[in-house]
């Protein structure tokens, strides 16, 4: 048996390490653990082709990138339809489940953001759950930094319309 070329081994260990972040954010983009589950698979086979070319301290942000632009792509060829939250019986592995144990009521929050389009979800899931700036929403989506201004007021006003028609909020 061959041993793998230290590109693979570095490949392998960069999956080890993101492979369970990538996949909460992309289950809070999509609001579906098995959509989900395919887009991190997707973004990791794109990677690993240009693995020759992401820089080591980049490779999380780089595969993300390429996880939102799937992502983006997806609601696109749906016309922006909305995506209801996964609710059923259908459960990740015990060790993807305990990544997804530190977001309380994690099933709340996914179920809320399917409420909103792609697009909403898109920009509330990169603005607040990874803490990027305005201009880095605007340059990861390809849109303007006003647009994400506008959408991501209207997407906080319906969640927390949402929250108060549910009686979350007093």
């Amino acid at each position: 048996m061959s041993r793998p070329s230290p590109e693979d081994a570095e490949f392998t260990a960069f999956v080890a390490g993101a492979q369970q972040r990538l996949s909460r954010v992309a289950v809070l983009l999509t609001g579906n653990r098995a959509t989900a589950e395919d887009l991190v698979q997707e973004a990791l086979i794109r990677t690993y082709l240009s693995w020759g070319k992401v820089r080591p301290d980049g490779a999380y942000s780089y595969t993300r990138r390429i996880l939102v632009n799937l992502n983006t792509d997806r609601w696109r060829r749906r016309h922006l339809e909305p995506v209801l939250g996964d609710h059923g019986d259908d459960h990740v592995s015990r060790s993807a489940s305990r990544a997804y144990a530190t977001v309380d009521h994690r099933d709340d929050i996914v179920h809320e953001l399917a409420g909103l389009s792609a697009r909403e979800r898109s920009i509330v899931v990169l603005r607040y759950y990874l803490d990027l700036s305005e201009r880095q929403v605007a340059e990861e989506l390809d849109i303007s930094v006003g647009t994400v201004k506008s959408t991501c007021s209207r997407a906080l006003a319906r969640l927390g319309s949402q929250r108060v028609g549910e009686g979350r909020l007093s």
